[in-house]
């Protein structure tokens, strides 16, 4: 190979290495592009993502995020011709992801998981209350026309939304969705003041994910799969912004006898 094709190929990947106004590279390896690629193995050392830029990096530009979606699709579409026109058809995720709405747990990223692979739903302090028709929207969707086997209710520690509803102090109408949490902690008071002040946000924030997995356990939408026989599990996770690691609760839902109280659970009639 002589210099000027070195020269050439060089060129075109730093095209789609995409290197920002401040010289930072944004890594994207080939290994990448093999697990988009639906006939290349996946395995857990073919994934690498693009190294996280700031808006700052962009020019805090809505321009340059265009710009930056040209690329990224340029680059998906060179090495996987079909990629988008294969998601344009639709979605047959296997997760549905109830998460915060904190910007600092995107569920895709952390878990290493691509477009298509998670119907996800976020609101603050990753909460599903029974009269919530958005959340209960979602999860009837996921459950029924999706047909996903796994829920994932996942935190993460230093959640702003349960560290408010640990404090006396008024937050505005956000008080009104956190007397949830509020209620986490009276029913696990004695644990929680028995710890260390400085553990007991931590212990909260795992509480509220337990008290979630169990109230969308408890729901007719998750039952009625289970009664049919279907696969469908629910699962609580907690991501450590400190260093990016998911901690499993092994909180793990997969049949309505595993609900802690017999009330939860829906009662079938048999139909002679």
């Amino acid at each position: 190979m002589d210099e000027n094709e070195n020269a050439d190929n060089f060129k075109d990947a730093e095209e789609t290495l995409n290197i920002n106004k401040s010289g930072r590279k944004i890594m994207r390896a080939q290994s990448e592009m093999g697990f988009l690629d639906d006939h290349a193995p996946r395995t857990s050392i073919d994934i690498i993502t693009p190294l996280p830029i700031s808006f700052s990096e962009v020019g805090e530009s809505l321009e340059g995020l265009l710009e930056n979606n040209k690329k990224w699709a340029k680059t998906i579409t060179a090495q996987v011709p079909t990629f988008f026109a294969n998601h344009a058809k639709g979605q047959k995720p296997k997760i549905v992801w109830i998460g915060c709405s904190d910007s600092r747990v995107p569920a895709e990223t952390v878990v290493q998981l691509g477009p298509g692979e998670i119907f996800v739903h976020r609101n603050i302090a990753n909460q599903f209350n029974h009269t919530d028709l958005n959340s209960l929207s979602v999860l009837q969707y996921a459950v029924d026309h999706l047909k996903v086997e796994h829920i994932i209710v996942c935190g993460h520690y230093g959640c702003g939304g349960v560290l408010a509803s640990m404090s006396n102090q008024q937050h505005g109408l956000v008080d009104h969705w956190l007397r949830n949490i509020k209620d986490v902690y009276c029913a696990n008071k004695s644990e929680i003041d028995a710890l260390p002040e400085c553990d007991r946000a931590n212990r909260m924030v795992e509480l509220n994910v337990v008290q979630q997995v169990y109230n969308i356990a408890a729901t007719n939408i998750v039952q009625n799969v289970w009664e049919g026989g279907r696969k469908l599990e629910v699962h609580g996770w907690v991501y450590d912004l400190g260093t990016g690691l998911i901690k499993d609760l092994e909180m793990n839902i997969r049949e309505a006898k595993d609900l802690r109280d017999q009330i939860f659970q829906v009662l079938f009639e048999k139909i002679s």
